[in-house]
């Protein structure tokens, strides 16, 4: 199956504060797989506690793939476009769609060339970076007390 990695490239997002995101040199029509969610295969187990990690895909409890040592997989750069911060027209125009044990990201509507590509990464990730964030703020005040 032939993705199309060589159409993407890495640049600033149009999300303010989300860093890199990935665009299309190309148009790509709906239904369209665009790359594959690569990286170290691990266990929920191994990765869990790991609240640092924001490249962590849940497959199954005995496959889970970690991309956040693997900066040339291209599809850890998608940002969710109703994730912290949003842009009023800015939508996700892909999902991910599982194959037994790989992840690829799949284009769910037509994206125009020089598009930014958006996914959703799910309410149960954003209630984590939520929590993690209240965390954050409650240790930066205990700090300063």
């Amino acid at each position: 199956m032939a993705l199309l990695e060589k159409h993407l490239e890495i640049k600033e997002s149009g999300i303010p504060g989300a860093g890199n995101g990935l665009f299309t040199t190309i148009y790509i029509a709906k239904g369209t797989r665009i790359t594959e969610y690569k990286g170290r295969i691990a266990t929920w187990k191994e990765v869990q506690n790991d609240d640092s990690n924001f490249y962590i895909f849940f497959v199954t409890q005995k496959h889970v793939i970690d991309a956040s040592k693997h900066k040339k997989v291209l599809a850890r750069y998608i940002n969710d476009a109703k994730g912290l911060t949003r842009v009023k027209g800015r939508n996700n125009n892909t999902q991910f769609v599982k194959d037994k044990y790989r992840v690829f990201v799949e284009a769910t509507r037509d994206i125009k060339e020089g598009s930014e590509l958006c996914i959703g990464y799910g309410k149960e990730y954003w209630d984590i970076v939520r929590q993690n964030i209240k965390a954050d703020v409650k240790k930066t005040s205990l700090k300063n007390a």
